[in-house]
């Protein structure tokens, strides 16, 4: 298990503190389709003793989502980024199939220990039908969207030696600004890796998303081990449609079985924290991605790992 993180941004300073820690991956960004810039990107990171293996967000997606007039472009552009990895030695593509949006909180001000402030979700005060100009689009809509997505790229990732991670729906709930969803549940993402067989085809299990499904973790961990290619580490308080972010040793998963579980499927890939608290002094950083707070993550995360491998 290599502990990952995303750095916003990624500065010297940043890259310094990461490698400082124990965090061995760093998370990127899209690049877009310059492969010289994910290079030069790449070399600086590997700069600091560093490795990256992901790319994840912000990929040009939404009409592929919908199965609007420019997905075929978009496809084209993914399988650009694809062929780029593989060249650049980039293994995982981290992308999800949230139409219209990306995860989703009501609050960024919630309070947790000490008054670490933290983002947390209440479908009740969700406003009108902000993205409701979209149209109307069913699960069974999506599903076909999905599998023709992945019917054209997998050839090219299986052929560039890159692995495609899909990430849950966040919230795990059936719509949201009334667009349909397909990504919340468990038998959605066995549905998702018998849909097109494949080792390219593979599973972002975000860990604080199946938490909010309600799911045993370590069972769940176990059950789609197969498939799983990176982690999102995190915990929360509550359901798919209320919940509060957490601590990473304060919510309602047992973390040290979760570890077990990664340990026991034999997982070795990349693991981050995400959506960390912020803590004093980083008031004015982006909400669940401040410095202060991977940094207590990586370092529970190292104990946890090293708890469960001394085990054996």
């Amino acid at each position: 298990m290599r502990i990952a993180s995303v750095l916003t941004p990624i500065s010297d300073h940043h890259l310094t503190l990461a490698r400082q820690v124990g965090i061995t991956d760093i998370i990127i960004r899209y690049p877009g389709l310059d492969y010289d810039k994910l290079a030069r990107l790449k070399e600086h990171i590997e700069s600091f003793g560093l490795q990256v293996p992901v790319v994840e967000g912000y990929l040009p997606m939404e009409e592929v989502k919908l199965g609007t007039a420019g997905s075929a472009t978009e496809i084209e552009q993914i399988k650009t980024l694809i062929c780029n990895m593989g060249r650049a030695g980039i293994p995982i593509l981290c992308y999800h199939f949230m139409a219209g949006s990306d995860w989703s909180r009501t609050s960024f001000t919630e309070r947790e220990r000490g008054g670490a402030l933290v983002s947390s979700f209440d479908i009740a005060k969700i406003a009108a039908l902000p993205l409701a100009h979209l149209g109307q689009i069913s699960q069974e809509q999506l599903w076909a969207n999905l599998q023709g997505f992945l019917a054209a790229v997998l050839p090219v990732a299986e052929a560039a030696g890159v692995t495609m991670a899909m990430h849950p729906d966040d919230p795990p709930i059936a719509a949201l600004h009334g667009l349909a969803r397909i990504m919340y549940t468990v038998e959605s993402y066995e549905r998702l890796v018998s849909m097109i067989p494949s080792p390219r085809n593979t599973i972002c299990f975000c860990q604080g998303t199946f938490a909010e499904m309600g799911v045993d973790i370590p069972a769940t961990i176990r059950r789609l081990g197969a498939h799983i290619s990176y982690v999102h580490f995190r915990d929360v308080r509550g359901g798919p449609e209320k919940f509060v972010e957490t601590f990473h040793d304060n919510g309602q998963t047992d973390m040290v079985a979760a570890m077990r579980a990664y340990r026991d499927i034999g997982f070795q890939g990349p693991m981050r924290p995400d959506h960390v608290p912020q803590l004093a002094g980083e008031e004015e950083g982006e909400p669940g991605y401040t410095m202060l707070g991977r940094l207590y993550a990586a370092g529970y995360m190292r104990g946890l790992i090293q708890a469960v491998t001394s085990e054996v």
